[in-house]
């Protein structure tokens, strides 16, 4: 079947509108950890920095994020070691959730190696998988796609992950 020009220009503009561009910002970094997050082009902040917002005054999460945010901080002195962490995502790629004792709250992460996390969003866990779930299912999705790119940007060297650092996210935009 042979398309117009037309069809192609439509489905091109379809394609770039329904695409979102994000870089990677840097959060914290210590000798041991490099603490990233995902910004996506159009929001008012990172996806780790809306996760903290939409919680911080949570009374009856207040416990789960209490302890999520100690894990973040003990991560970030010791290692983003495969212990703090459920895997979430499928075999091929490196989404997490920090692993506490709540059934509740979950924060998904990239976790890259015991040097580099990349923090995303979360939510309240009120189903039995993240699947079931449009809200949590649309964040791991979204981390999914991001590790994808990240691989693929490490291949052709446009950014370059050495122990804790990331470098070339400054000039990088990734399109999801």
């Amino acid at each position: 079947m042979k398309y117009s020009k037309k069809y192609y220009l439509c489905r091109a503009i379809l394609i770039k509108t329904t695409m979102k561009s994000a870089k990677i910002i840097s959060i914290a970094k210590s000798d041991k950890v490099g603490l990233y997050s995902i910004w996506f082009e159009n929001d008012s902040e990172s996806e780790f920095r809306k996760f903290i917002q939409k919680f911080k005054d949570n009374a009856e999460l207040n416990k789960d994020y209490q302890t999520i945010l100690q894990a973040l901080d003990r991560i970030i002195v010791n290692g983003a070691f495969e212990r703090n962490f459920r895997y979430e995502g499928k075999m091929k790629d490196n989404v997490v959730a920090l692993s506490i004792d709540s059934k509740k709250l979950r924060l998904y992460c990239l976790r890259i190696s015991d040097q580099v996390l990349i923090a995303g969003n979360g939510g309240v866990k009120n189903t039995r998988t993240y699947n079931e779930s449009e809200e949590l299912s649309g964040y791991v999705m979204d981390l999914q796609k991001f590790d994808e790119l990240l691989k693929q940007a490490q291949e052709d060297g446009s950014i370059v992950i050495e122990q804790n650092v990331i470098t070339g996210i400054e000039e990088k935009t990734f399109l999801l």
